[in-house]
């Protein structure tokens, strides 16, 4: 009888599996086709191949073109540099502000709970929200430029310093450390309240004074976590656009909005220049993803 019973609810539940397998099968099929079928049209056009414009050959020159040529080369090393400098920045100040917000607060129940919820409000507005934010409060038109004139700090807003849509990137830098502080912050936390204050307090213990205990207790223990966080961060500001597009000037450009440019242009000859663009900047993308897993399976393995 027992056995009767188990057959039955194995077949229910094979049954039931198989619904769910139909059901999912069609539309993950429509994703993974249009993903890796993009992908794949998108790497034969930059290697040139456009059929559209009566382009068959396979060959590399858009890459070089990009990277090497007289008219390109310098647009795109200098734009490389800003992308480097944009994501390193912002990655290491949104990452220090956060772990000492998340210090200085961790054991003030109302100031936890304040910035919580001010993070928690921030971390789900769109980026290109922030960035029109930063333009109405940091551009020499905004509010504070008007309000250092009103107080008599500068004789008028013209003279307030270029944060907005300056050639080394601060208003972008400056938007990325409002919006991914947030992120750090909740890793920081949630790891901060699981460890607890033991360590800290055997080390007190042991005559560690506050930066002995931050440097050999509390930043080892967190540093993995906010290690994988900056990586997932600094892959995301090197290949974003809105923010970049928004807050930056003609030139120096950062890539994506580079490789934007090229797909503008209404010769479609430089289709292919700004989609091998896109692919390099893919390929630095996924391969700080590929170190994030190898650091987050390797951290498991070690738990």
């Amino acid at each position: 009888m027992g056995s009767e019973r188990s057959t039955q609810v194995n077949k229910i539940m094979g049954g039931e599996r198989l619904k769910i397998i139909l059901s999912l099968t069609p539309p993950l099929l429509i994703i993974i086709t249009l993903f890796f079928g993009g992908i794949f049209y998108g790497l034969l056009q930059s290697l040139g191949y456009q059929p559209a414009i009566g382009k068959y050959d396979i060959n590399f020159s858009a890459y070089y073109n990009v990277m090497f040529s007289e008219r390109y080369a310098r647009l795109f090393w200098t734009g490389l540099g800003l992308n480097l400098w944009v994501s390193f920045a912002s990655t290491f100040l949104a990452a220090v502000f956060a772990l000492f917000a998340a210090l200085a607060i961790r054991k003030t129940f109302f100031a936890k709970t304040i910035c919580n919820f001010i993070y928690s409000l921030n971390l789900p507005m769109p980026h290109l929200v922030v960035a029109v934010g930063m333009i109405f409060v940091f551009s020499q038109s905004g509010l504070l430029a008007r309000f250092a004139s009103q107080l008599g700090f500068i004789n008028s807003p013209g003279e307030f310093p270029v944060l907005v849509r300056d050639k080394y990137g601060f208003g972008i830098i400056l938007a990325y450390i409002w919006k991914e502080a947030a992120f750090f912050f909740i890793i920081l936390m949630s790891v901060l309240q699981s460890l607890g204050e033991n360590f800290e307090e055997l080390a007190q213990s042991l005559g560690a004074n506050k930066w002995q205990r931050f440097r050999y207790v509390i930043l080892p223990l967190v540093m993995p976590n906010l290690f994988s966080a900056s990586i997932i961060v600094f892959a995301f500001s090197f290949g974003a656009y809105e923010v970049p597009a928004l807050l930056g000037v003609i030139y120096p450009q950062m890539l994506p909005v580079m490789a934007f440019e090229f797909f503008l242009n209404p010769d479609l000859n430089a289709r292919s220049e700004g989609m091998a663009l896109s692919i390099i900047i893919a390929l630095i993308v996924m391969i700080l993803v590929i170190i994030y897993f190898w650091l987050t399976q390797a951290k498991i393995r070690k738990d």
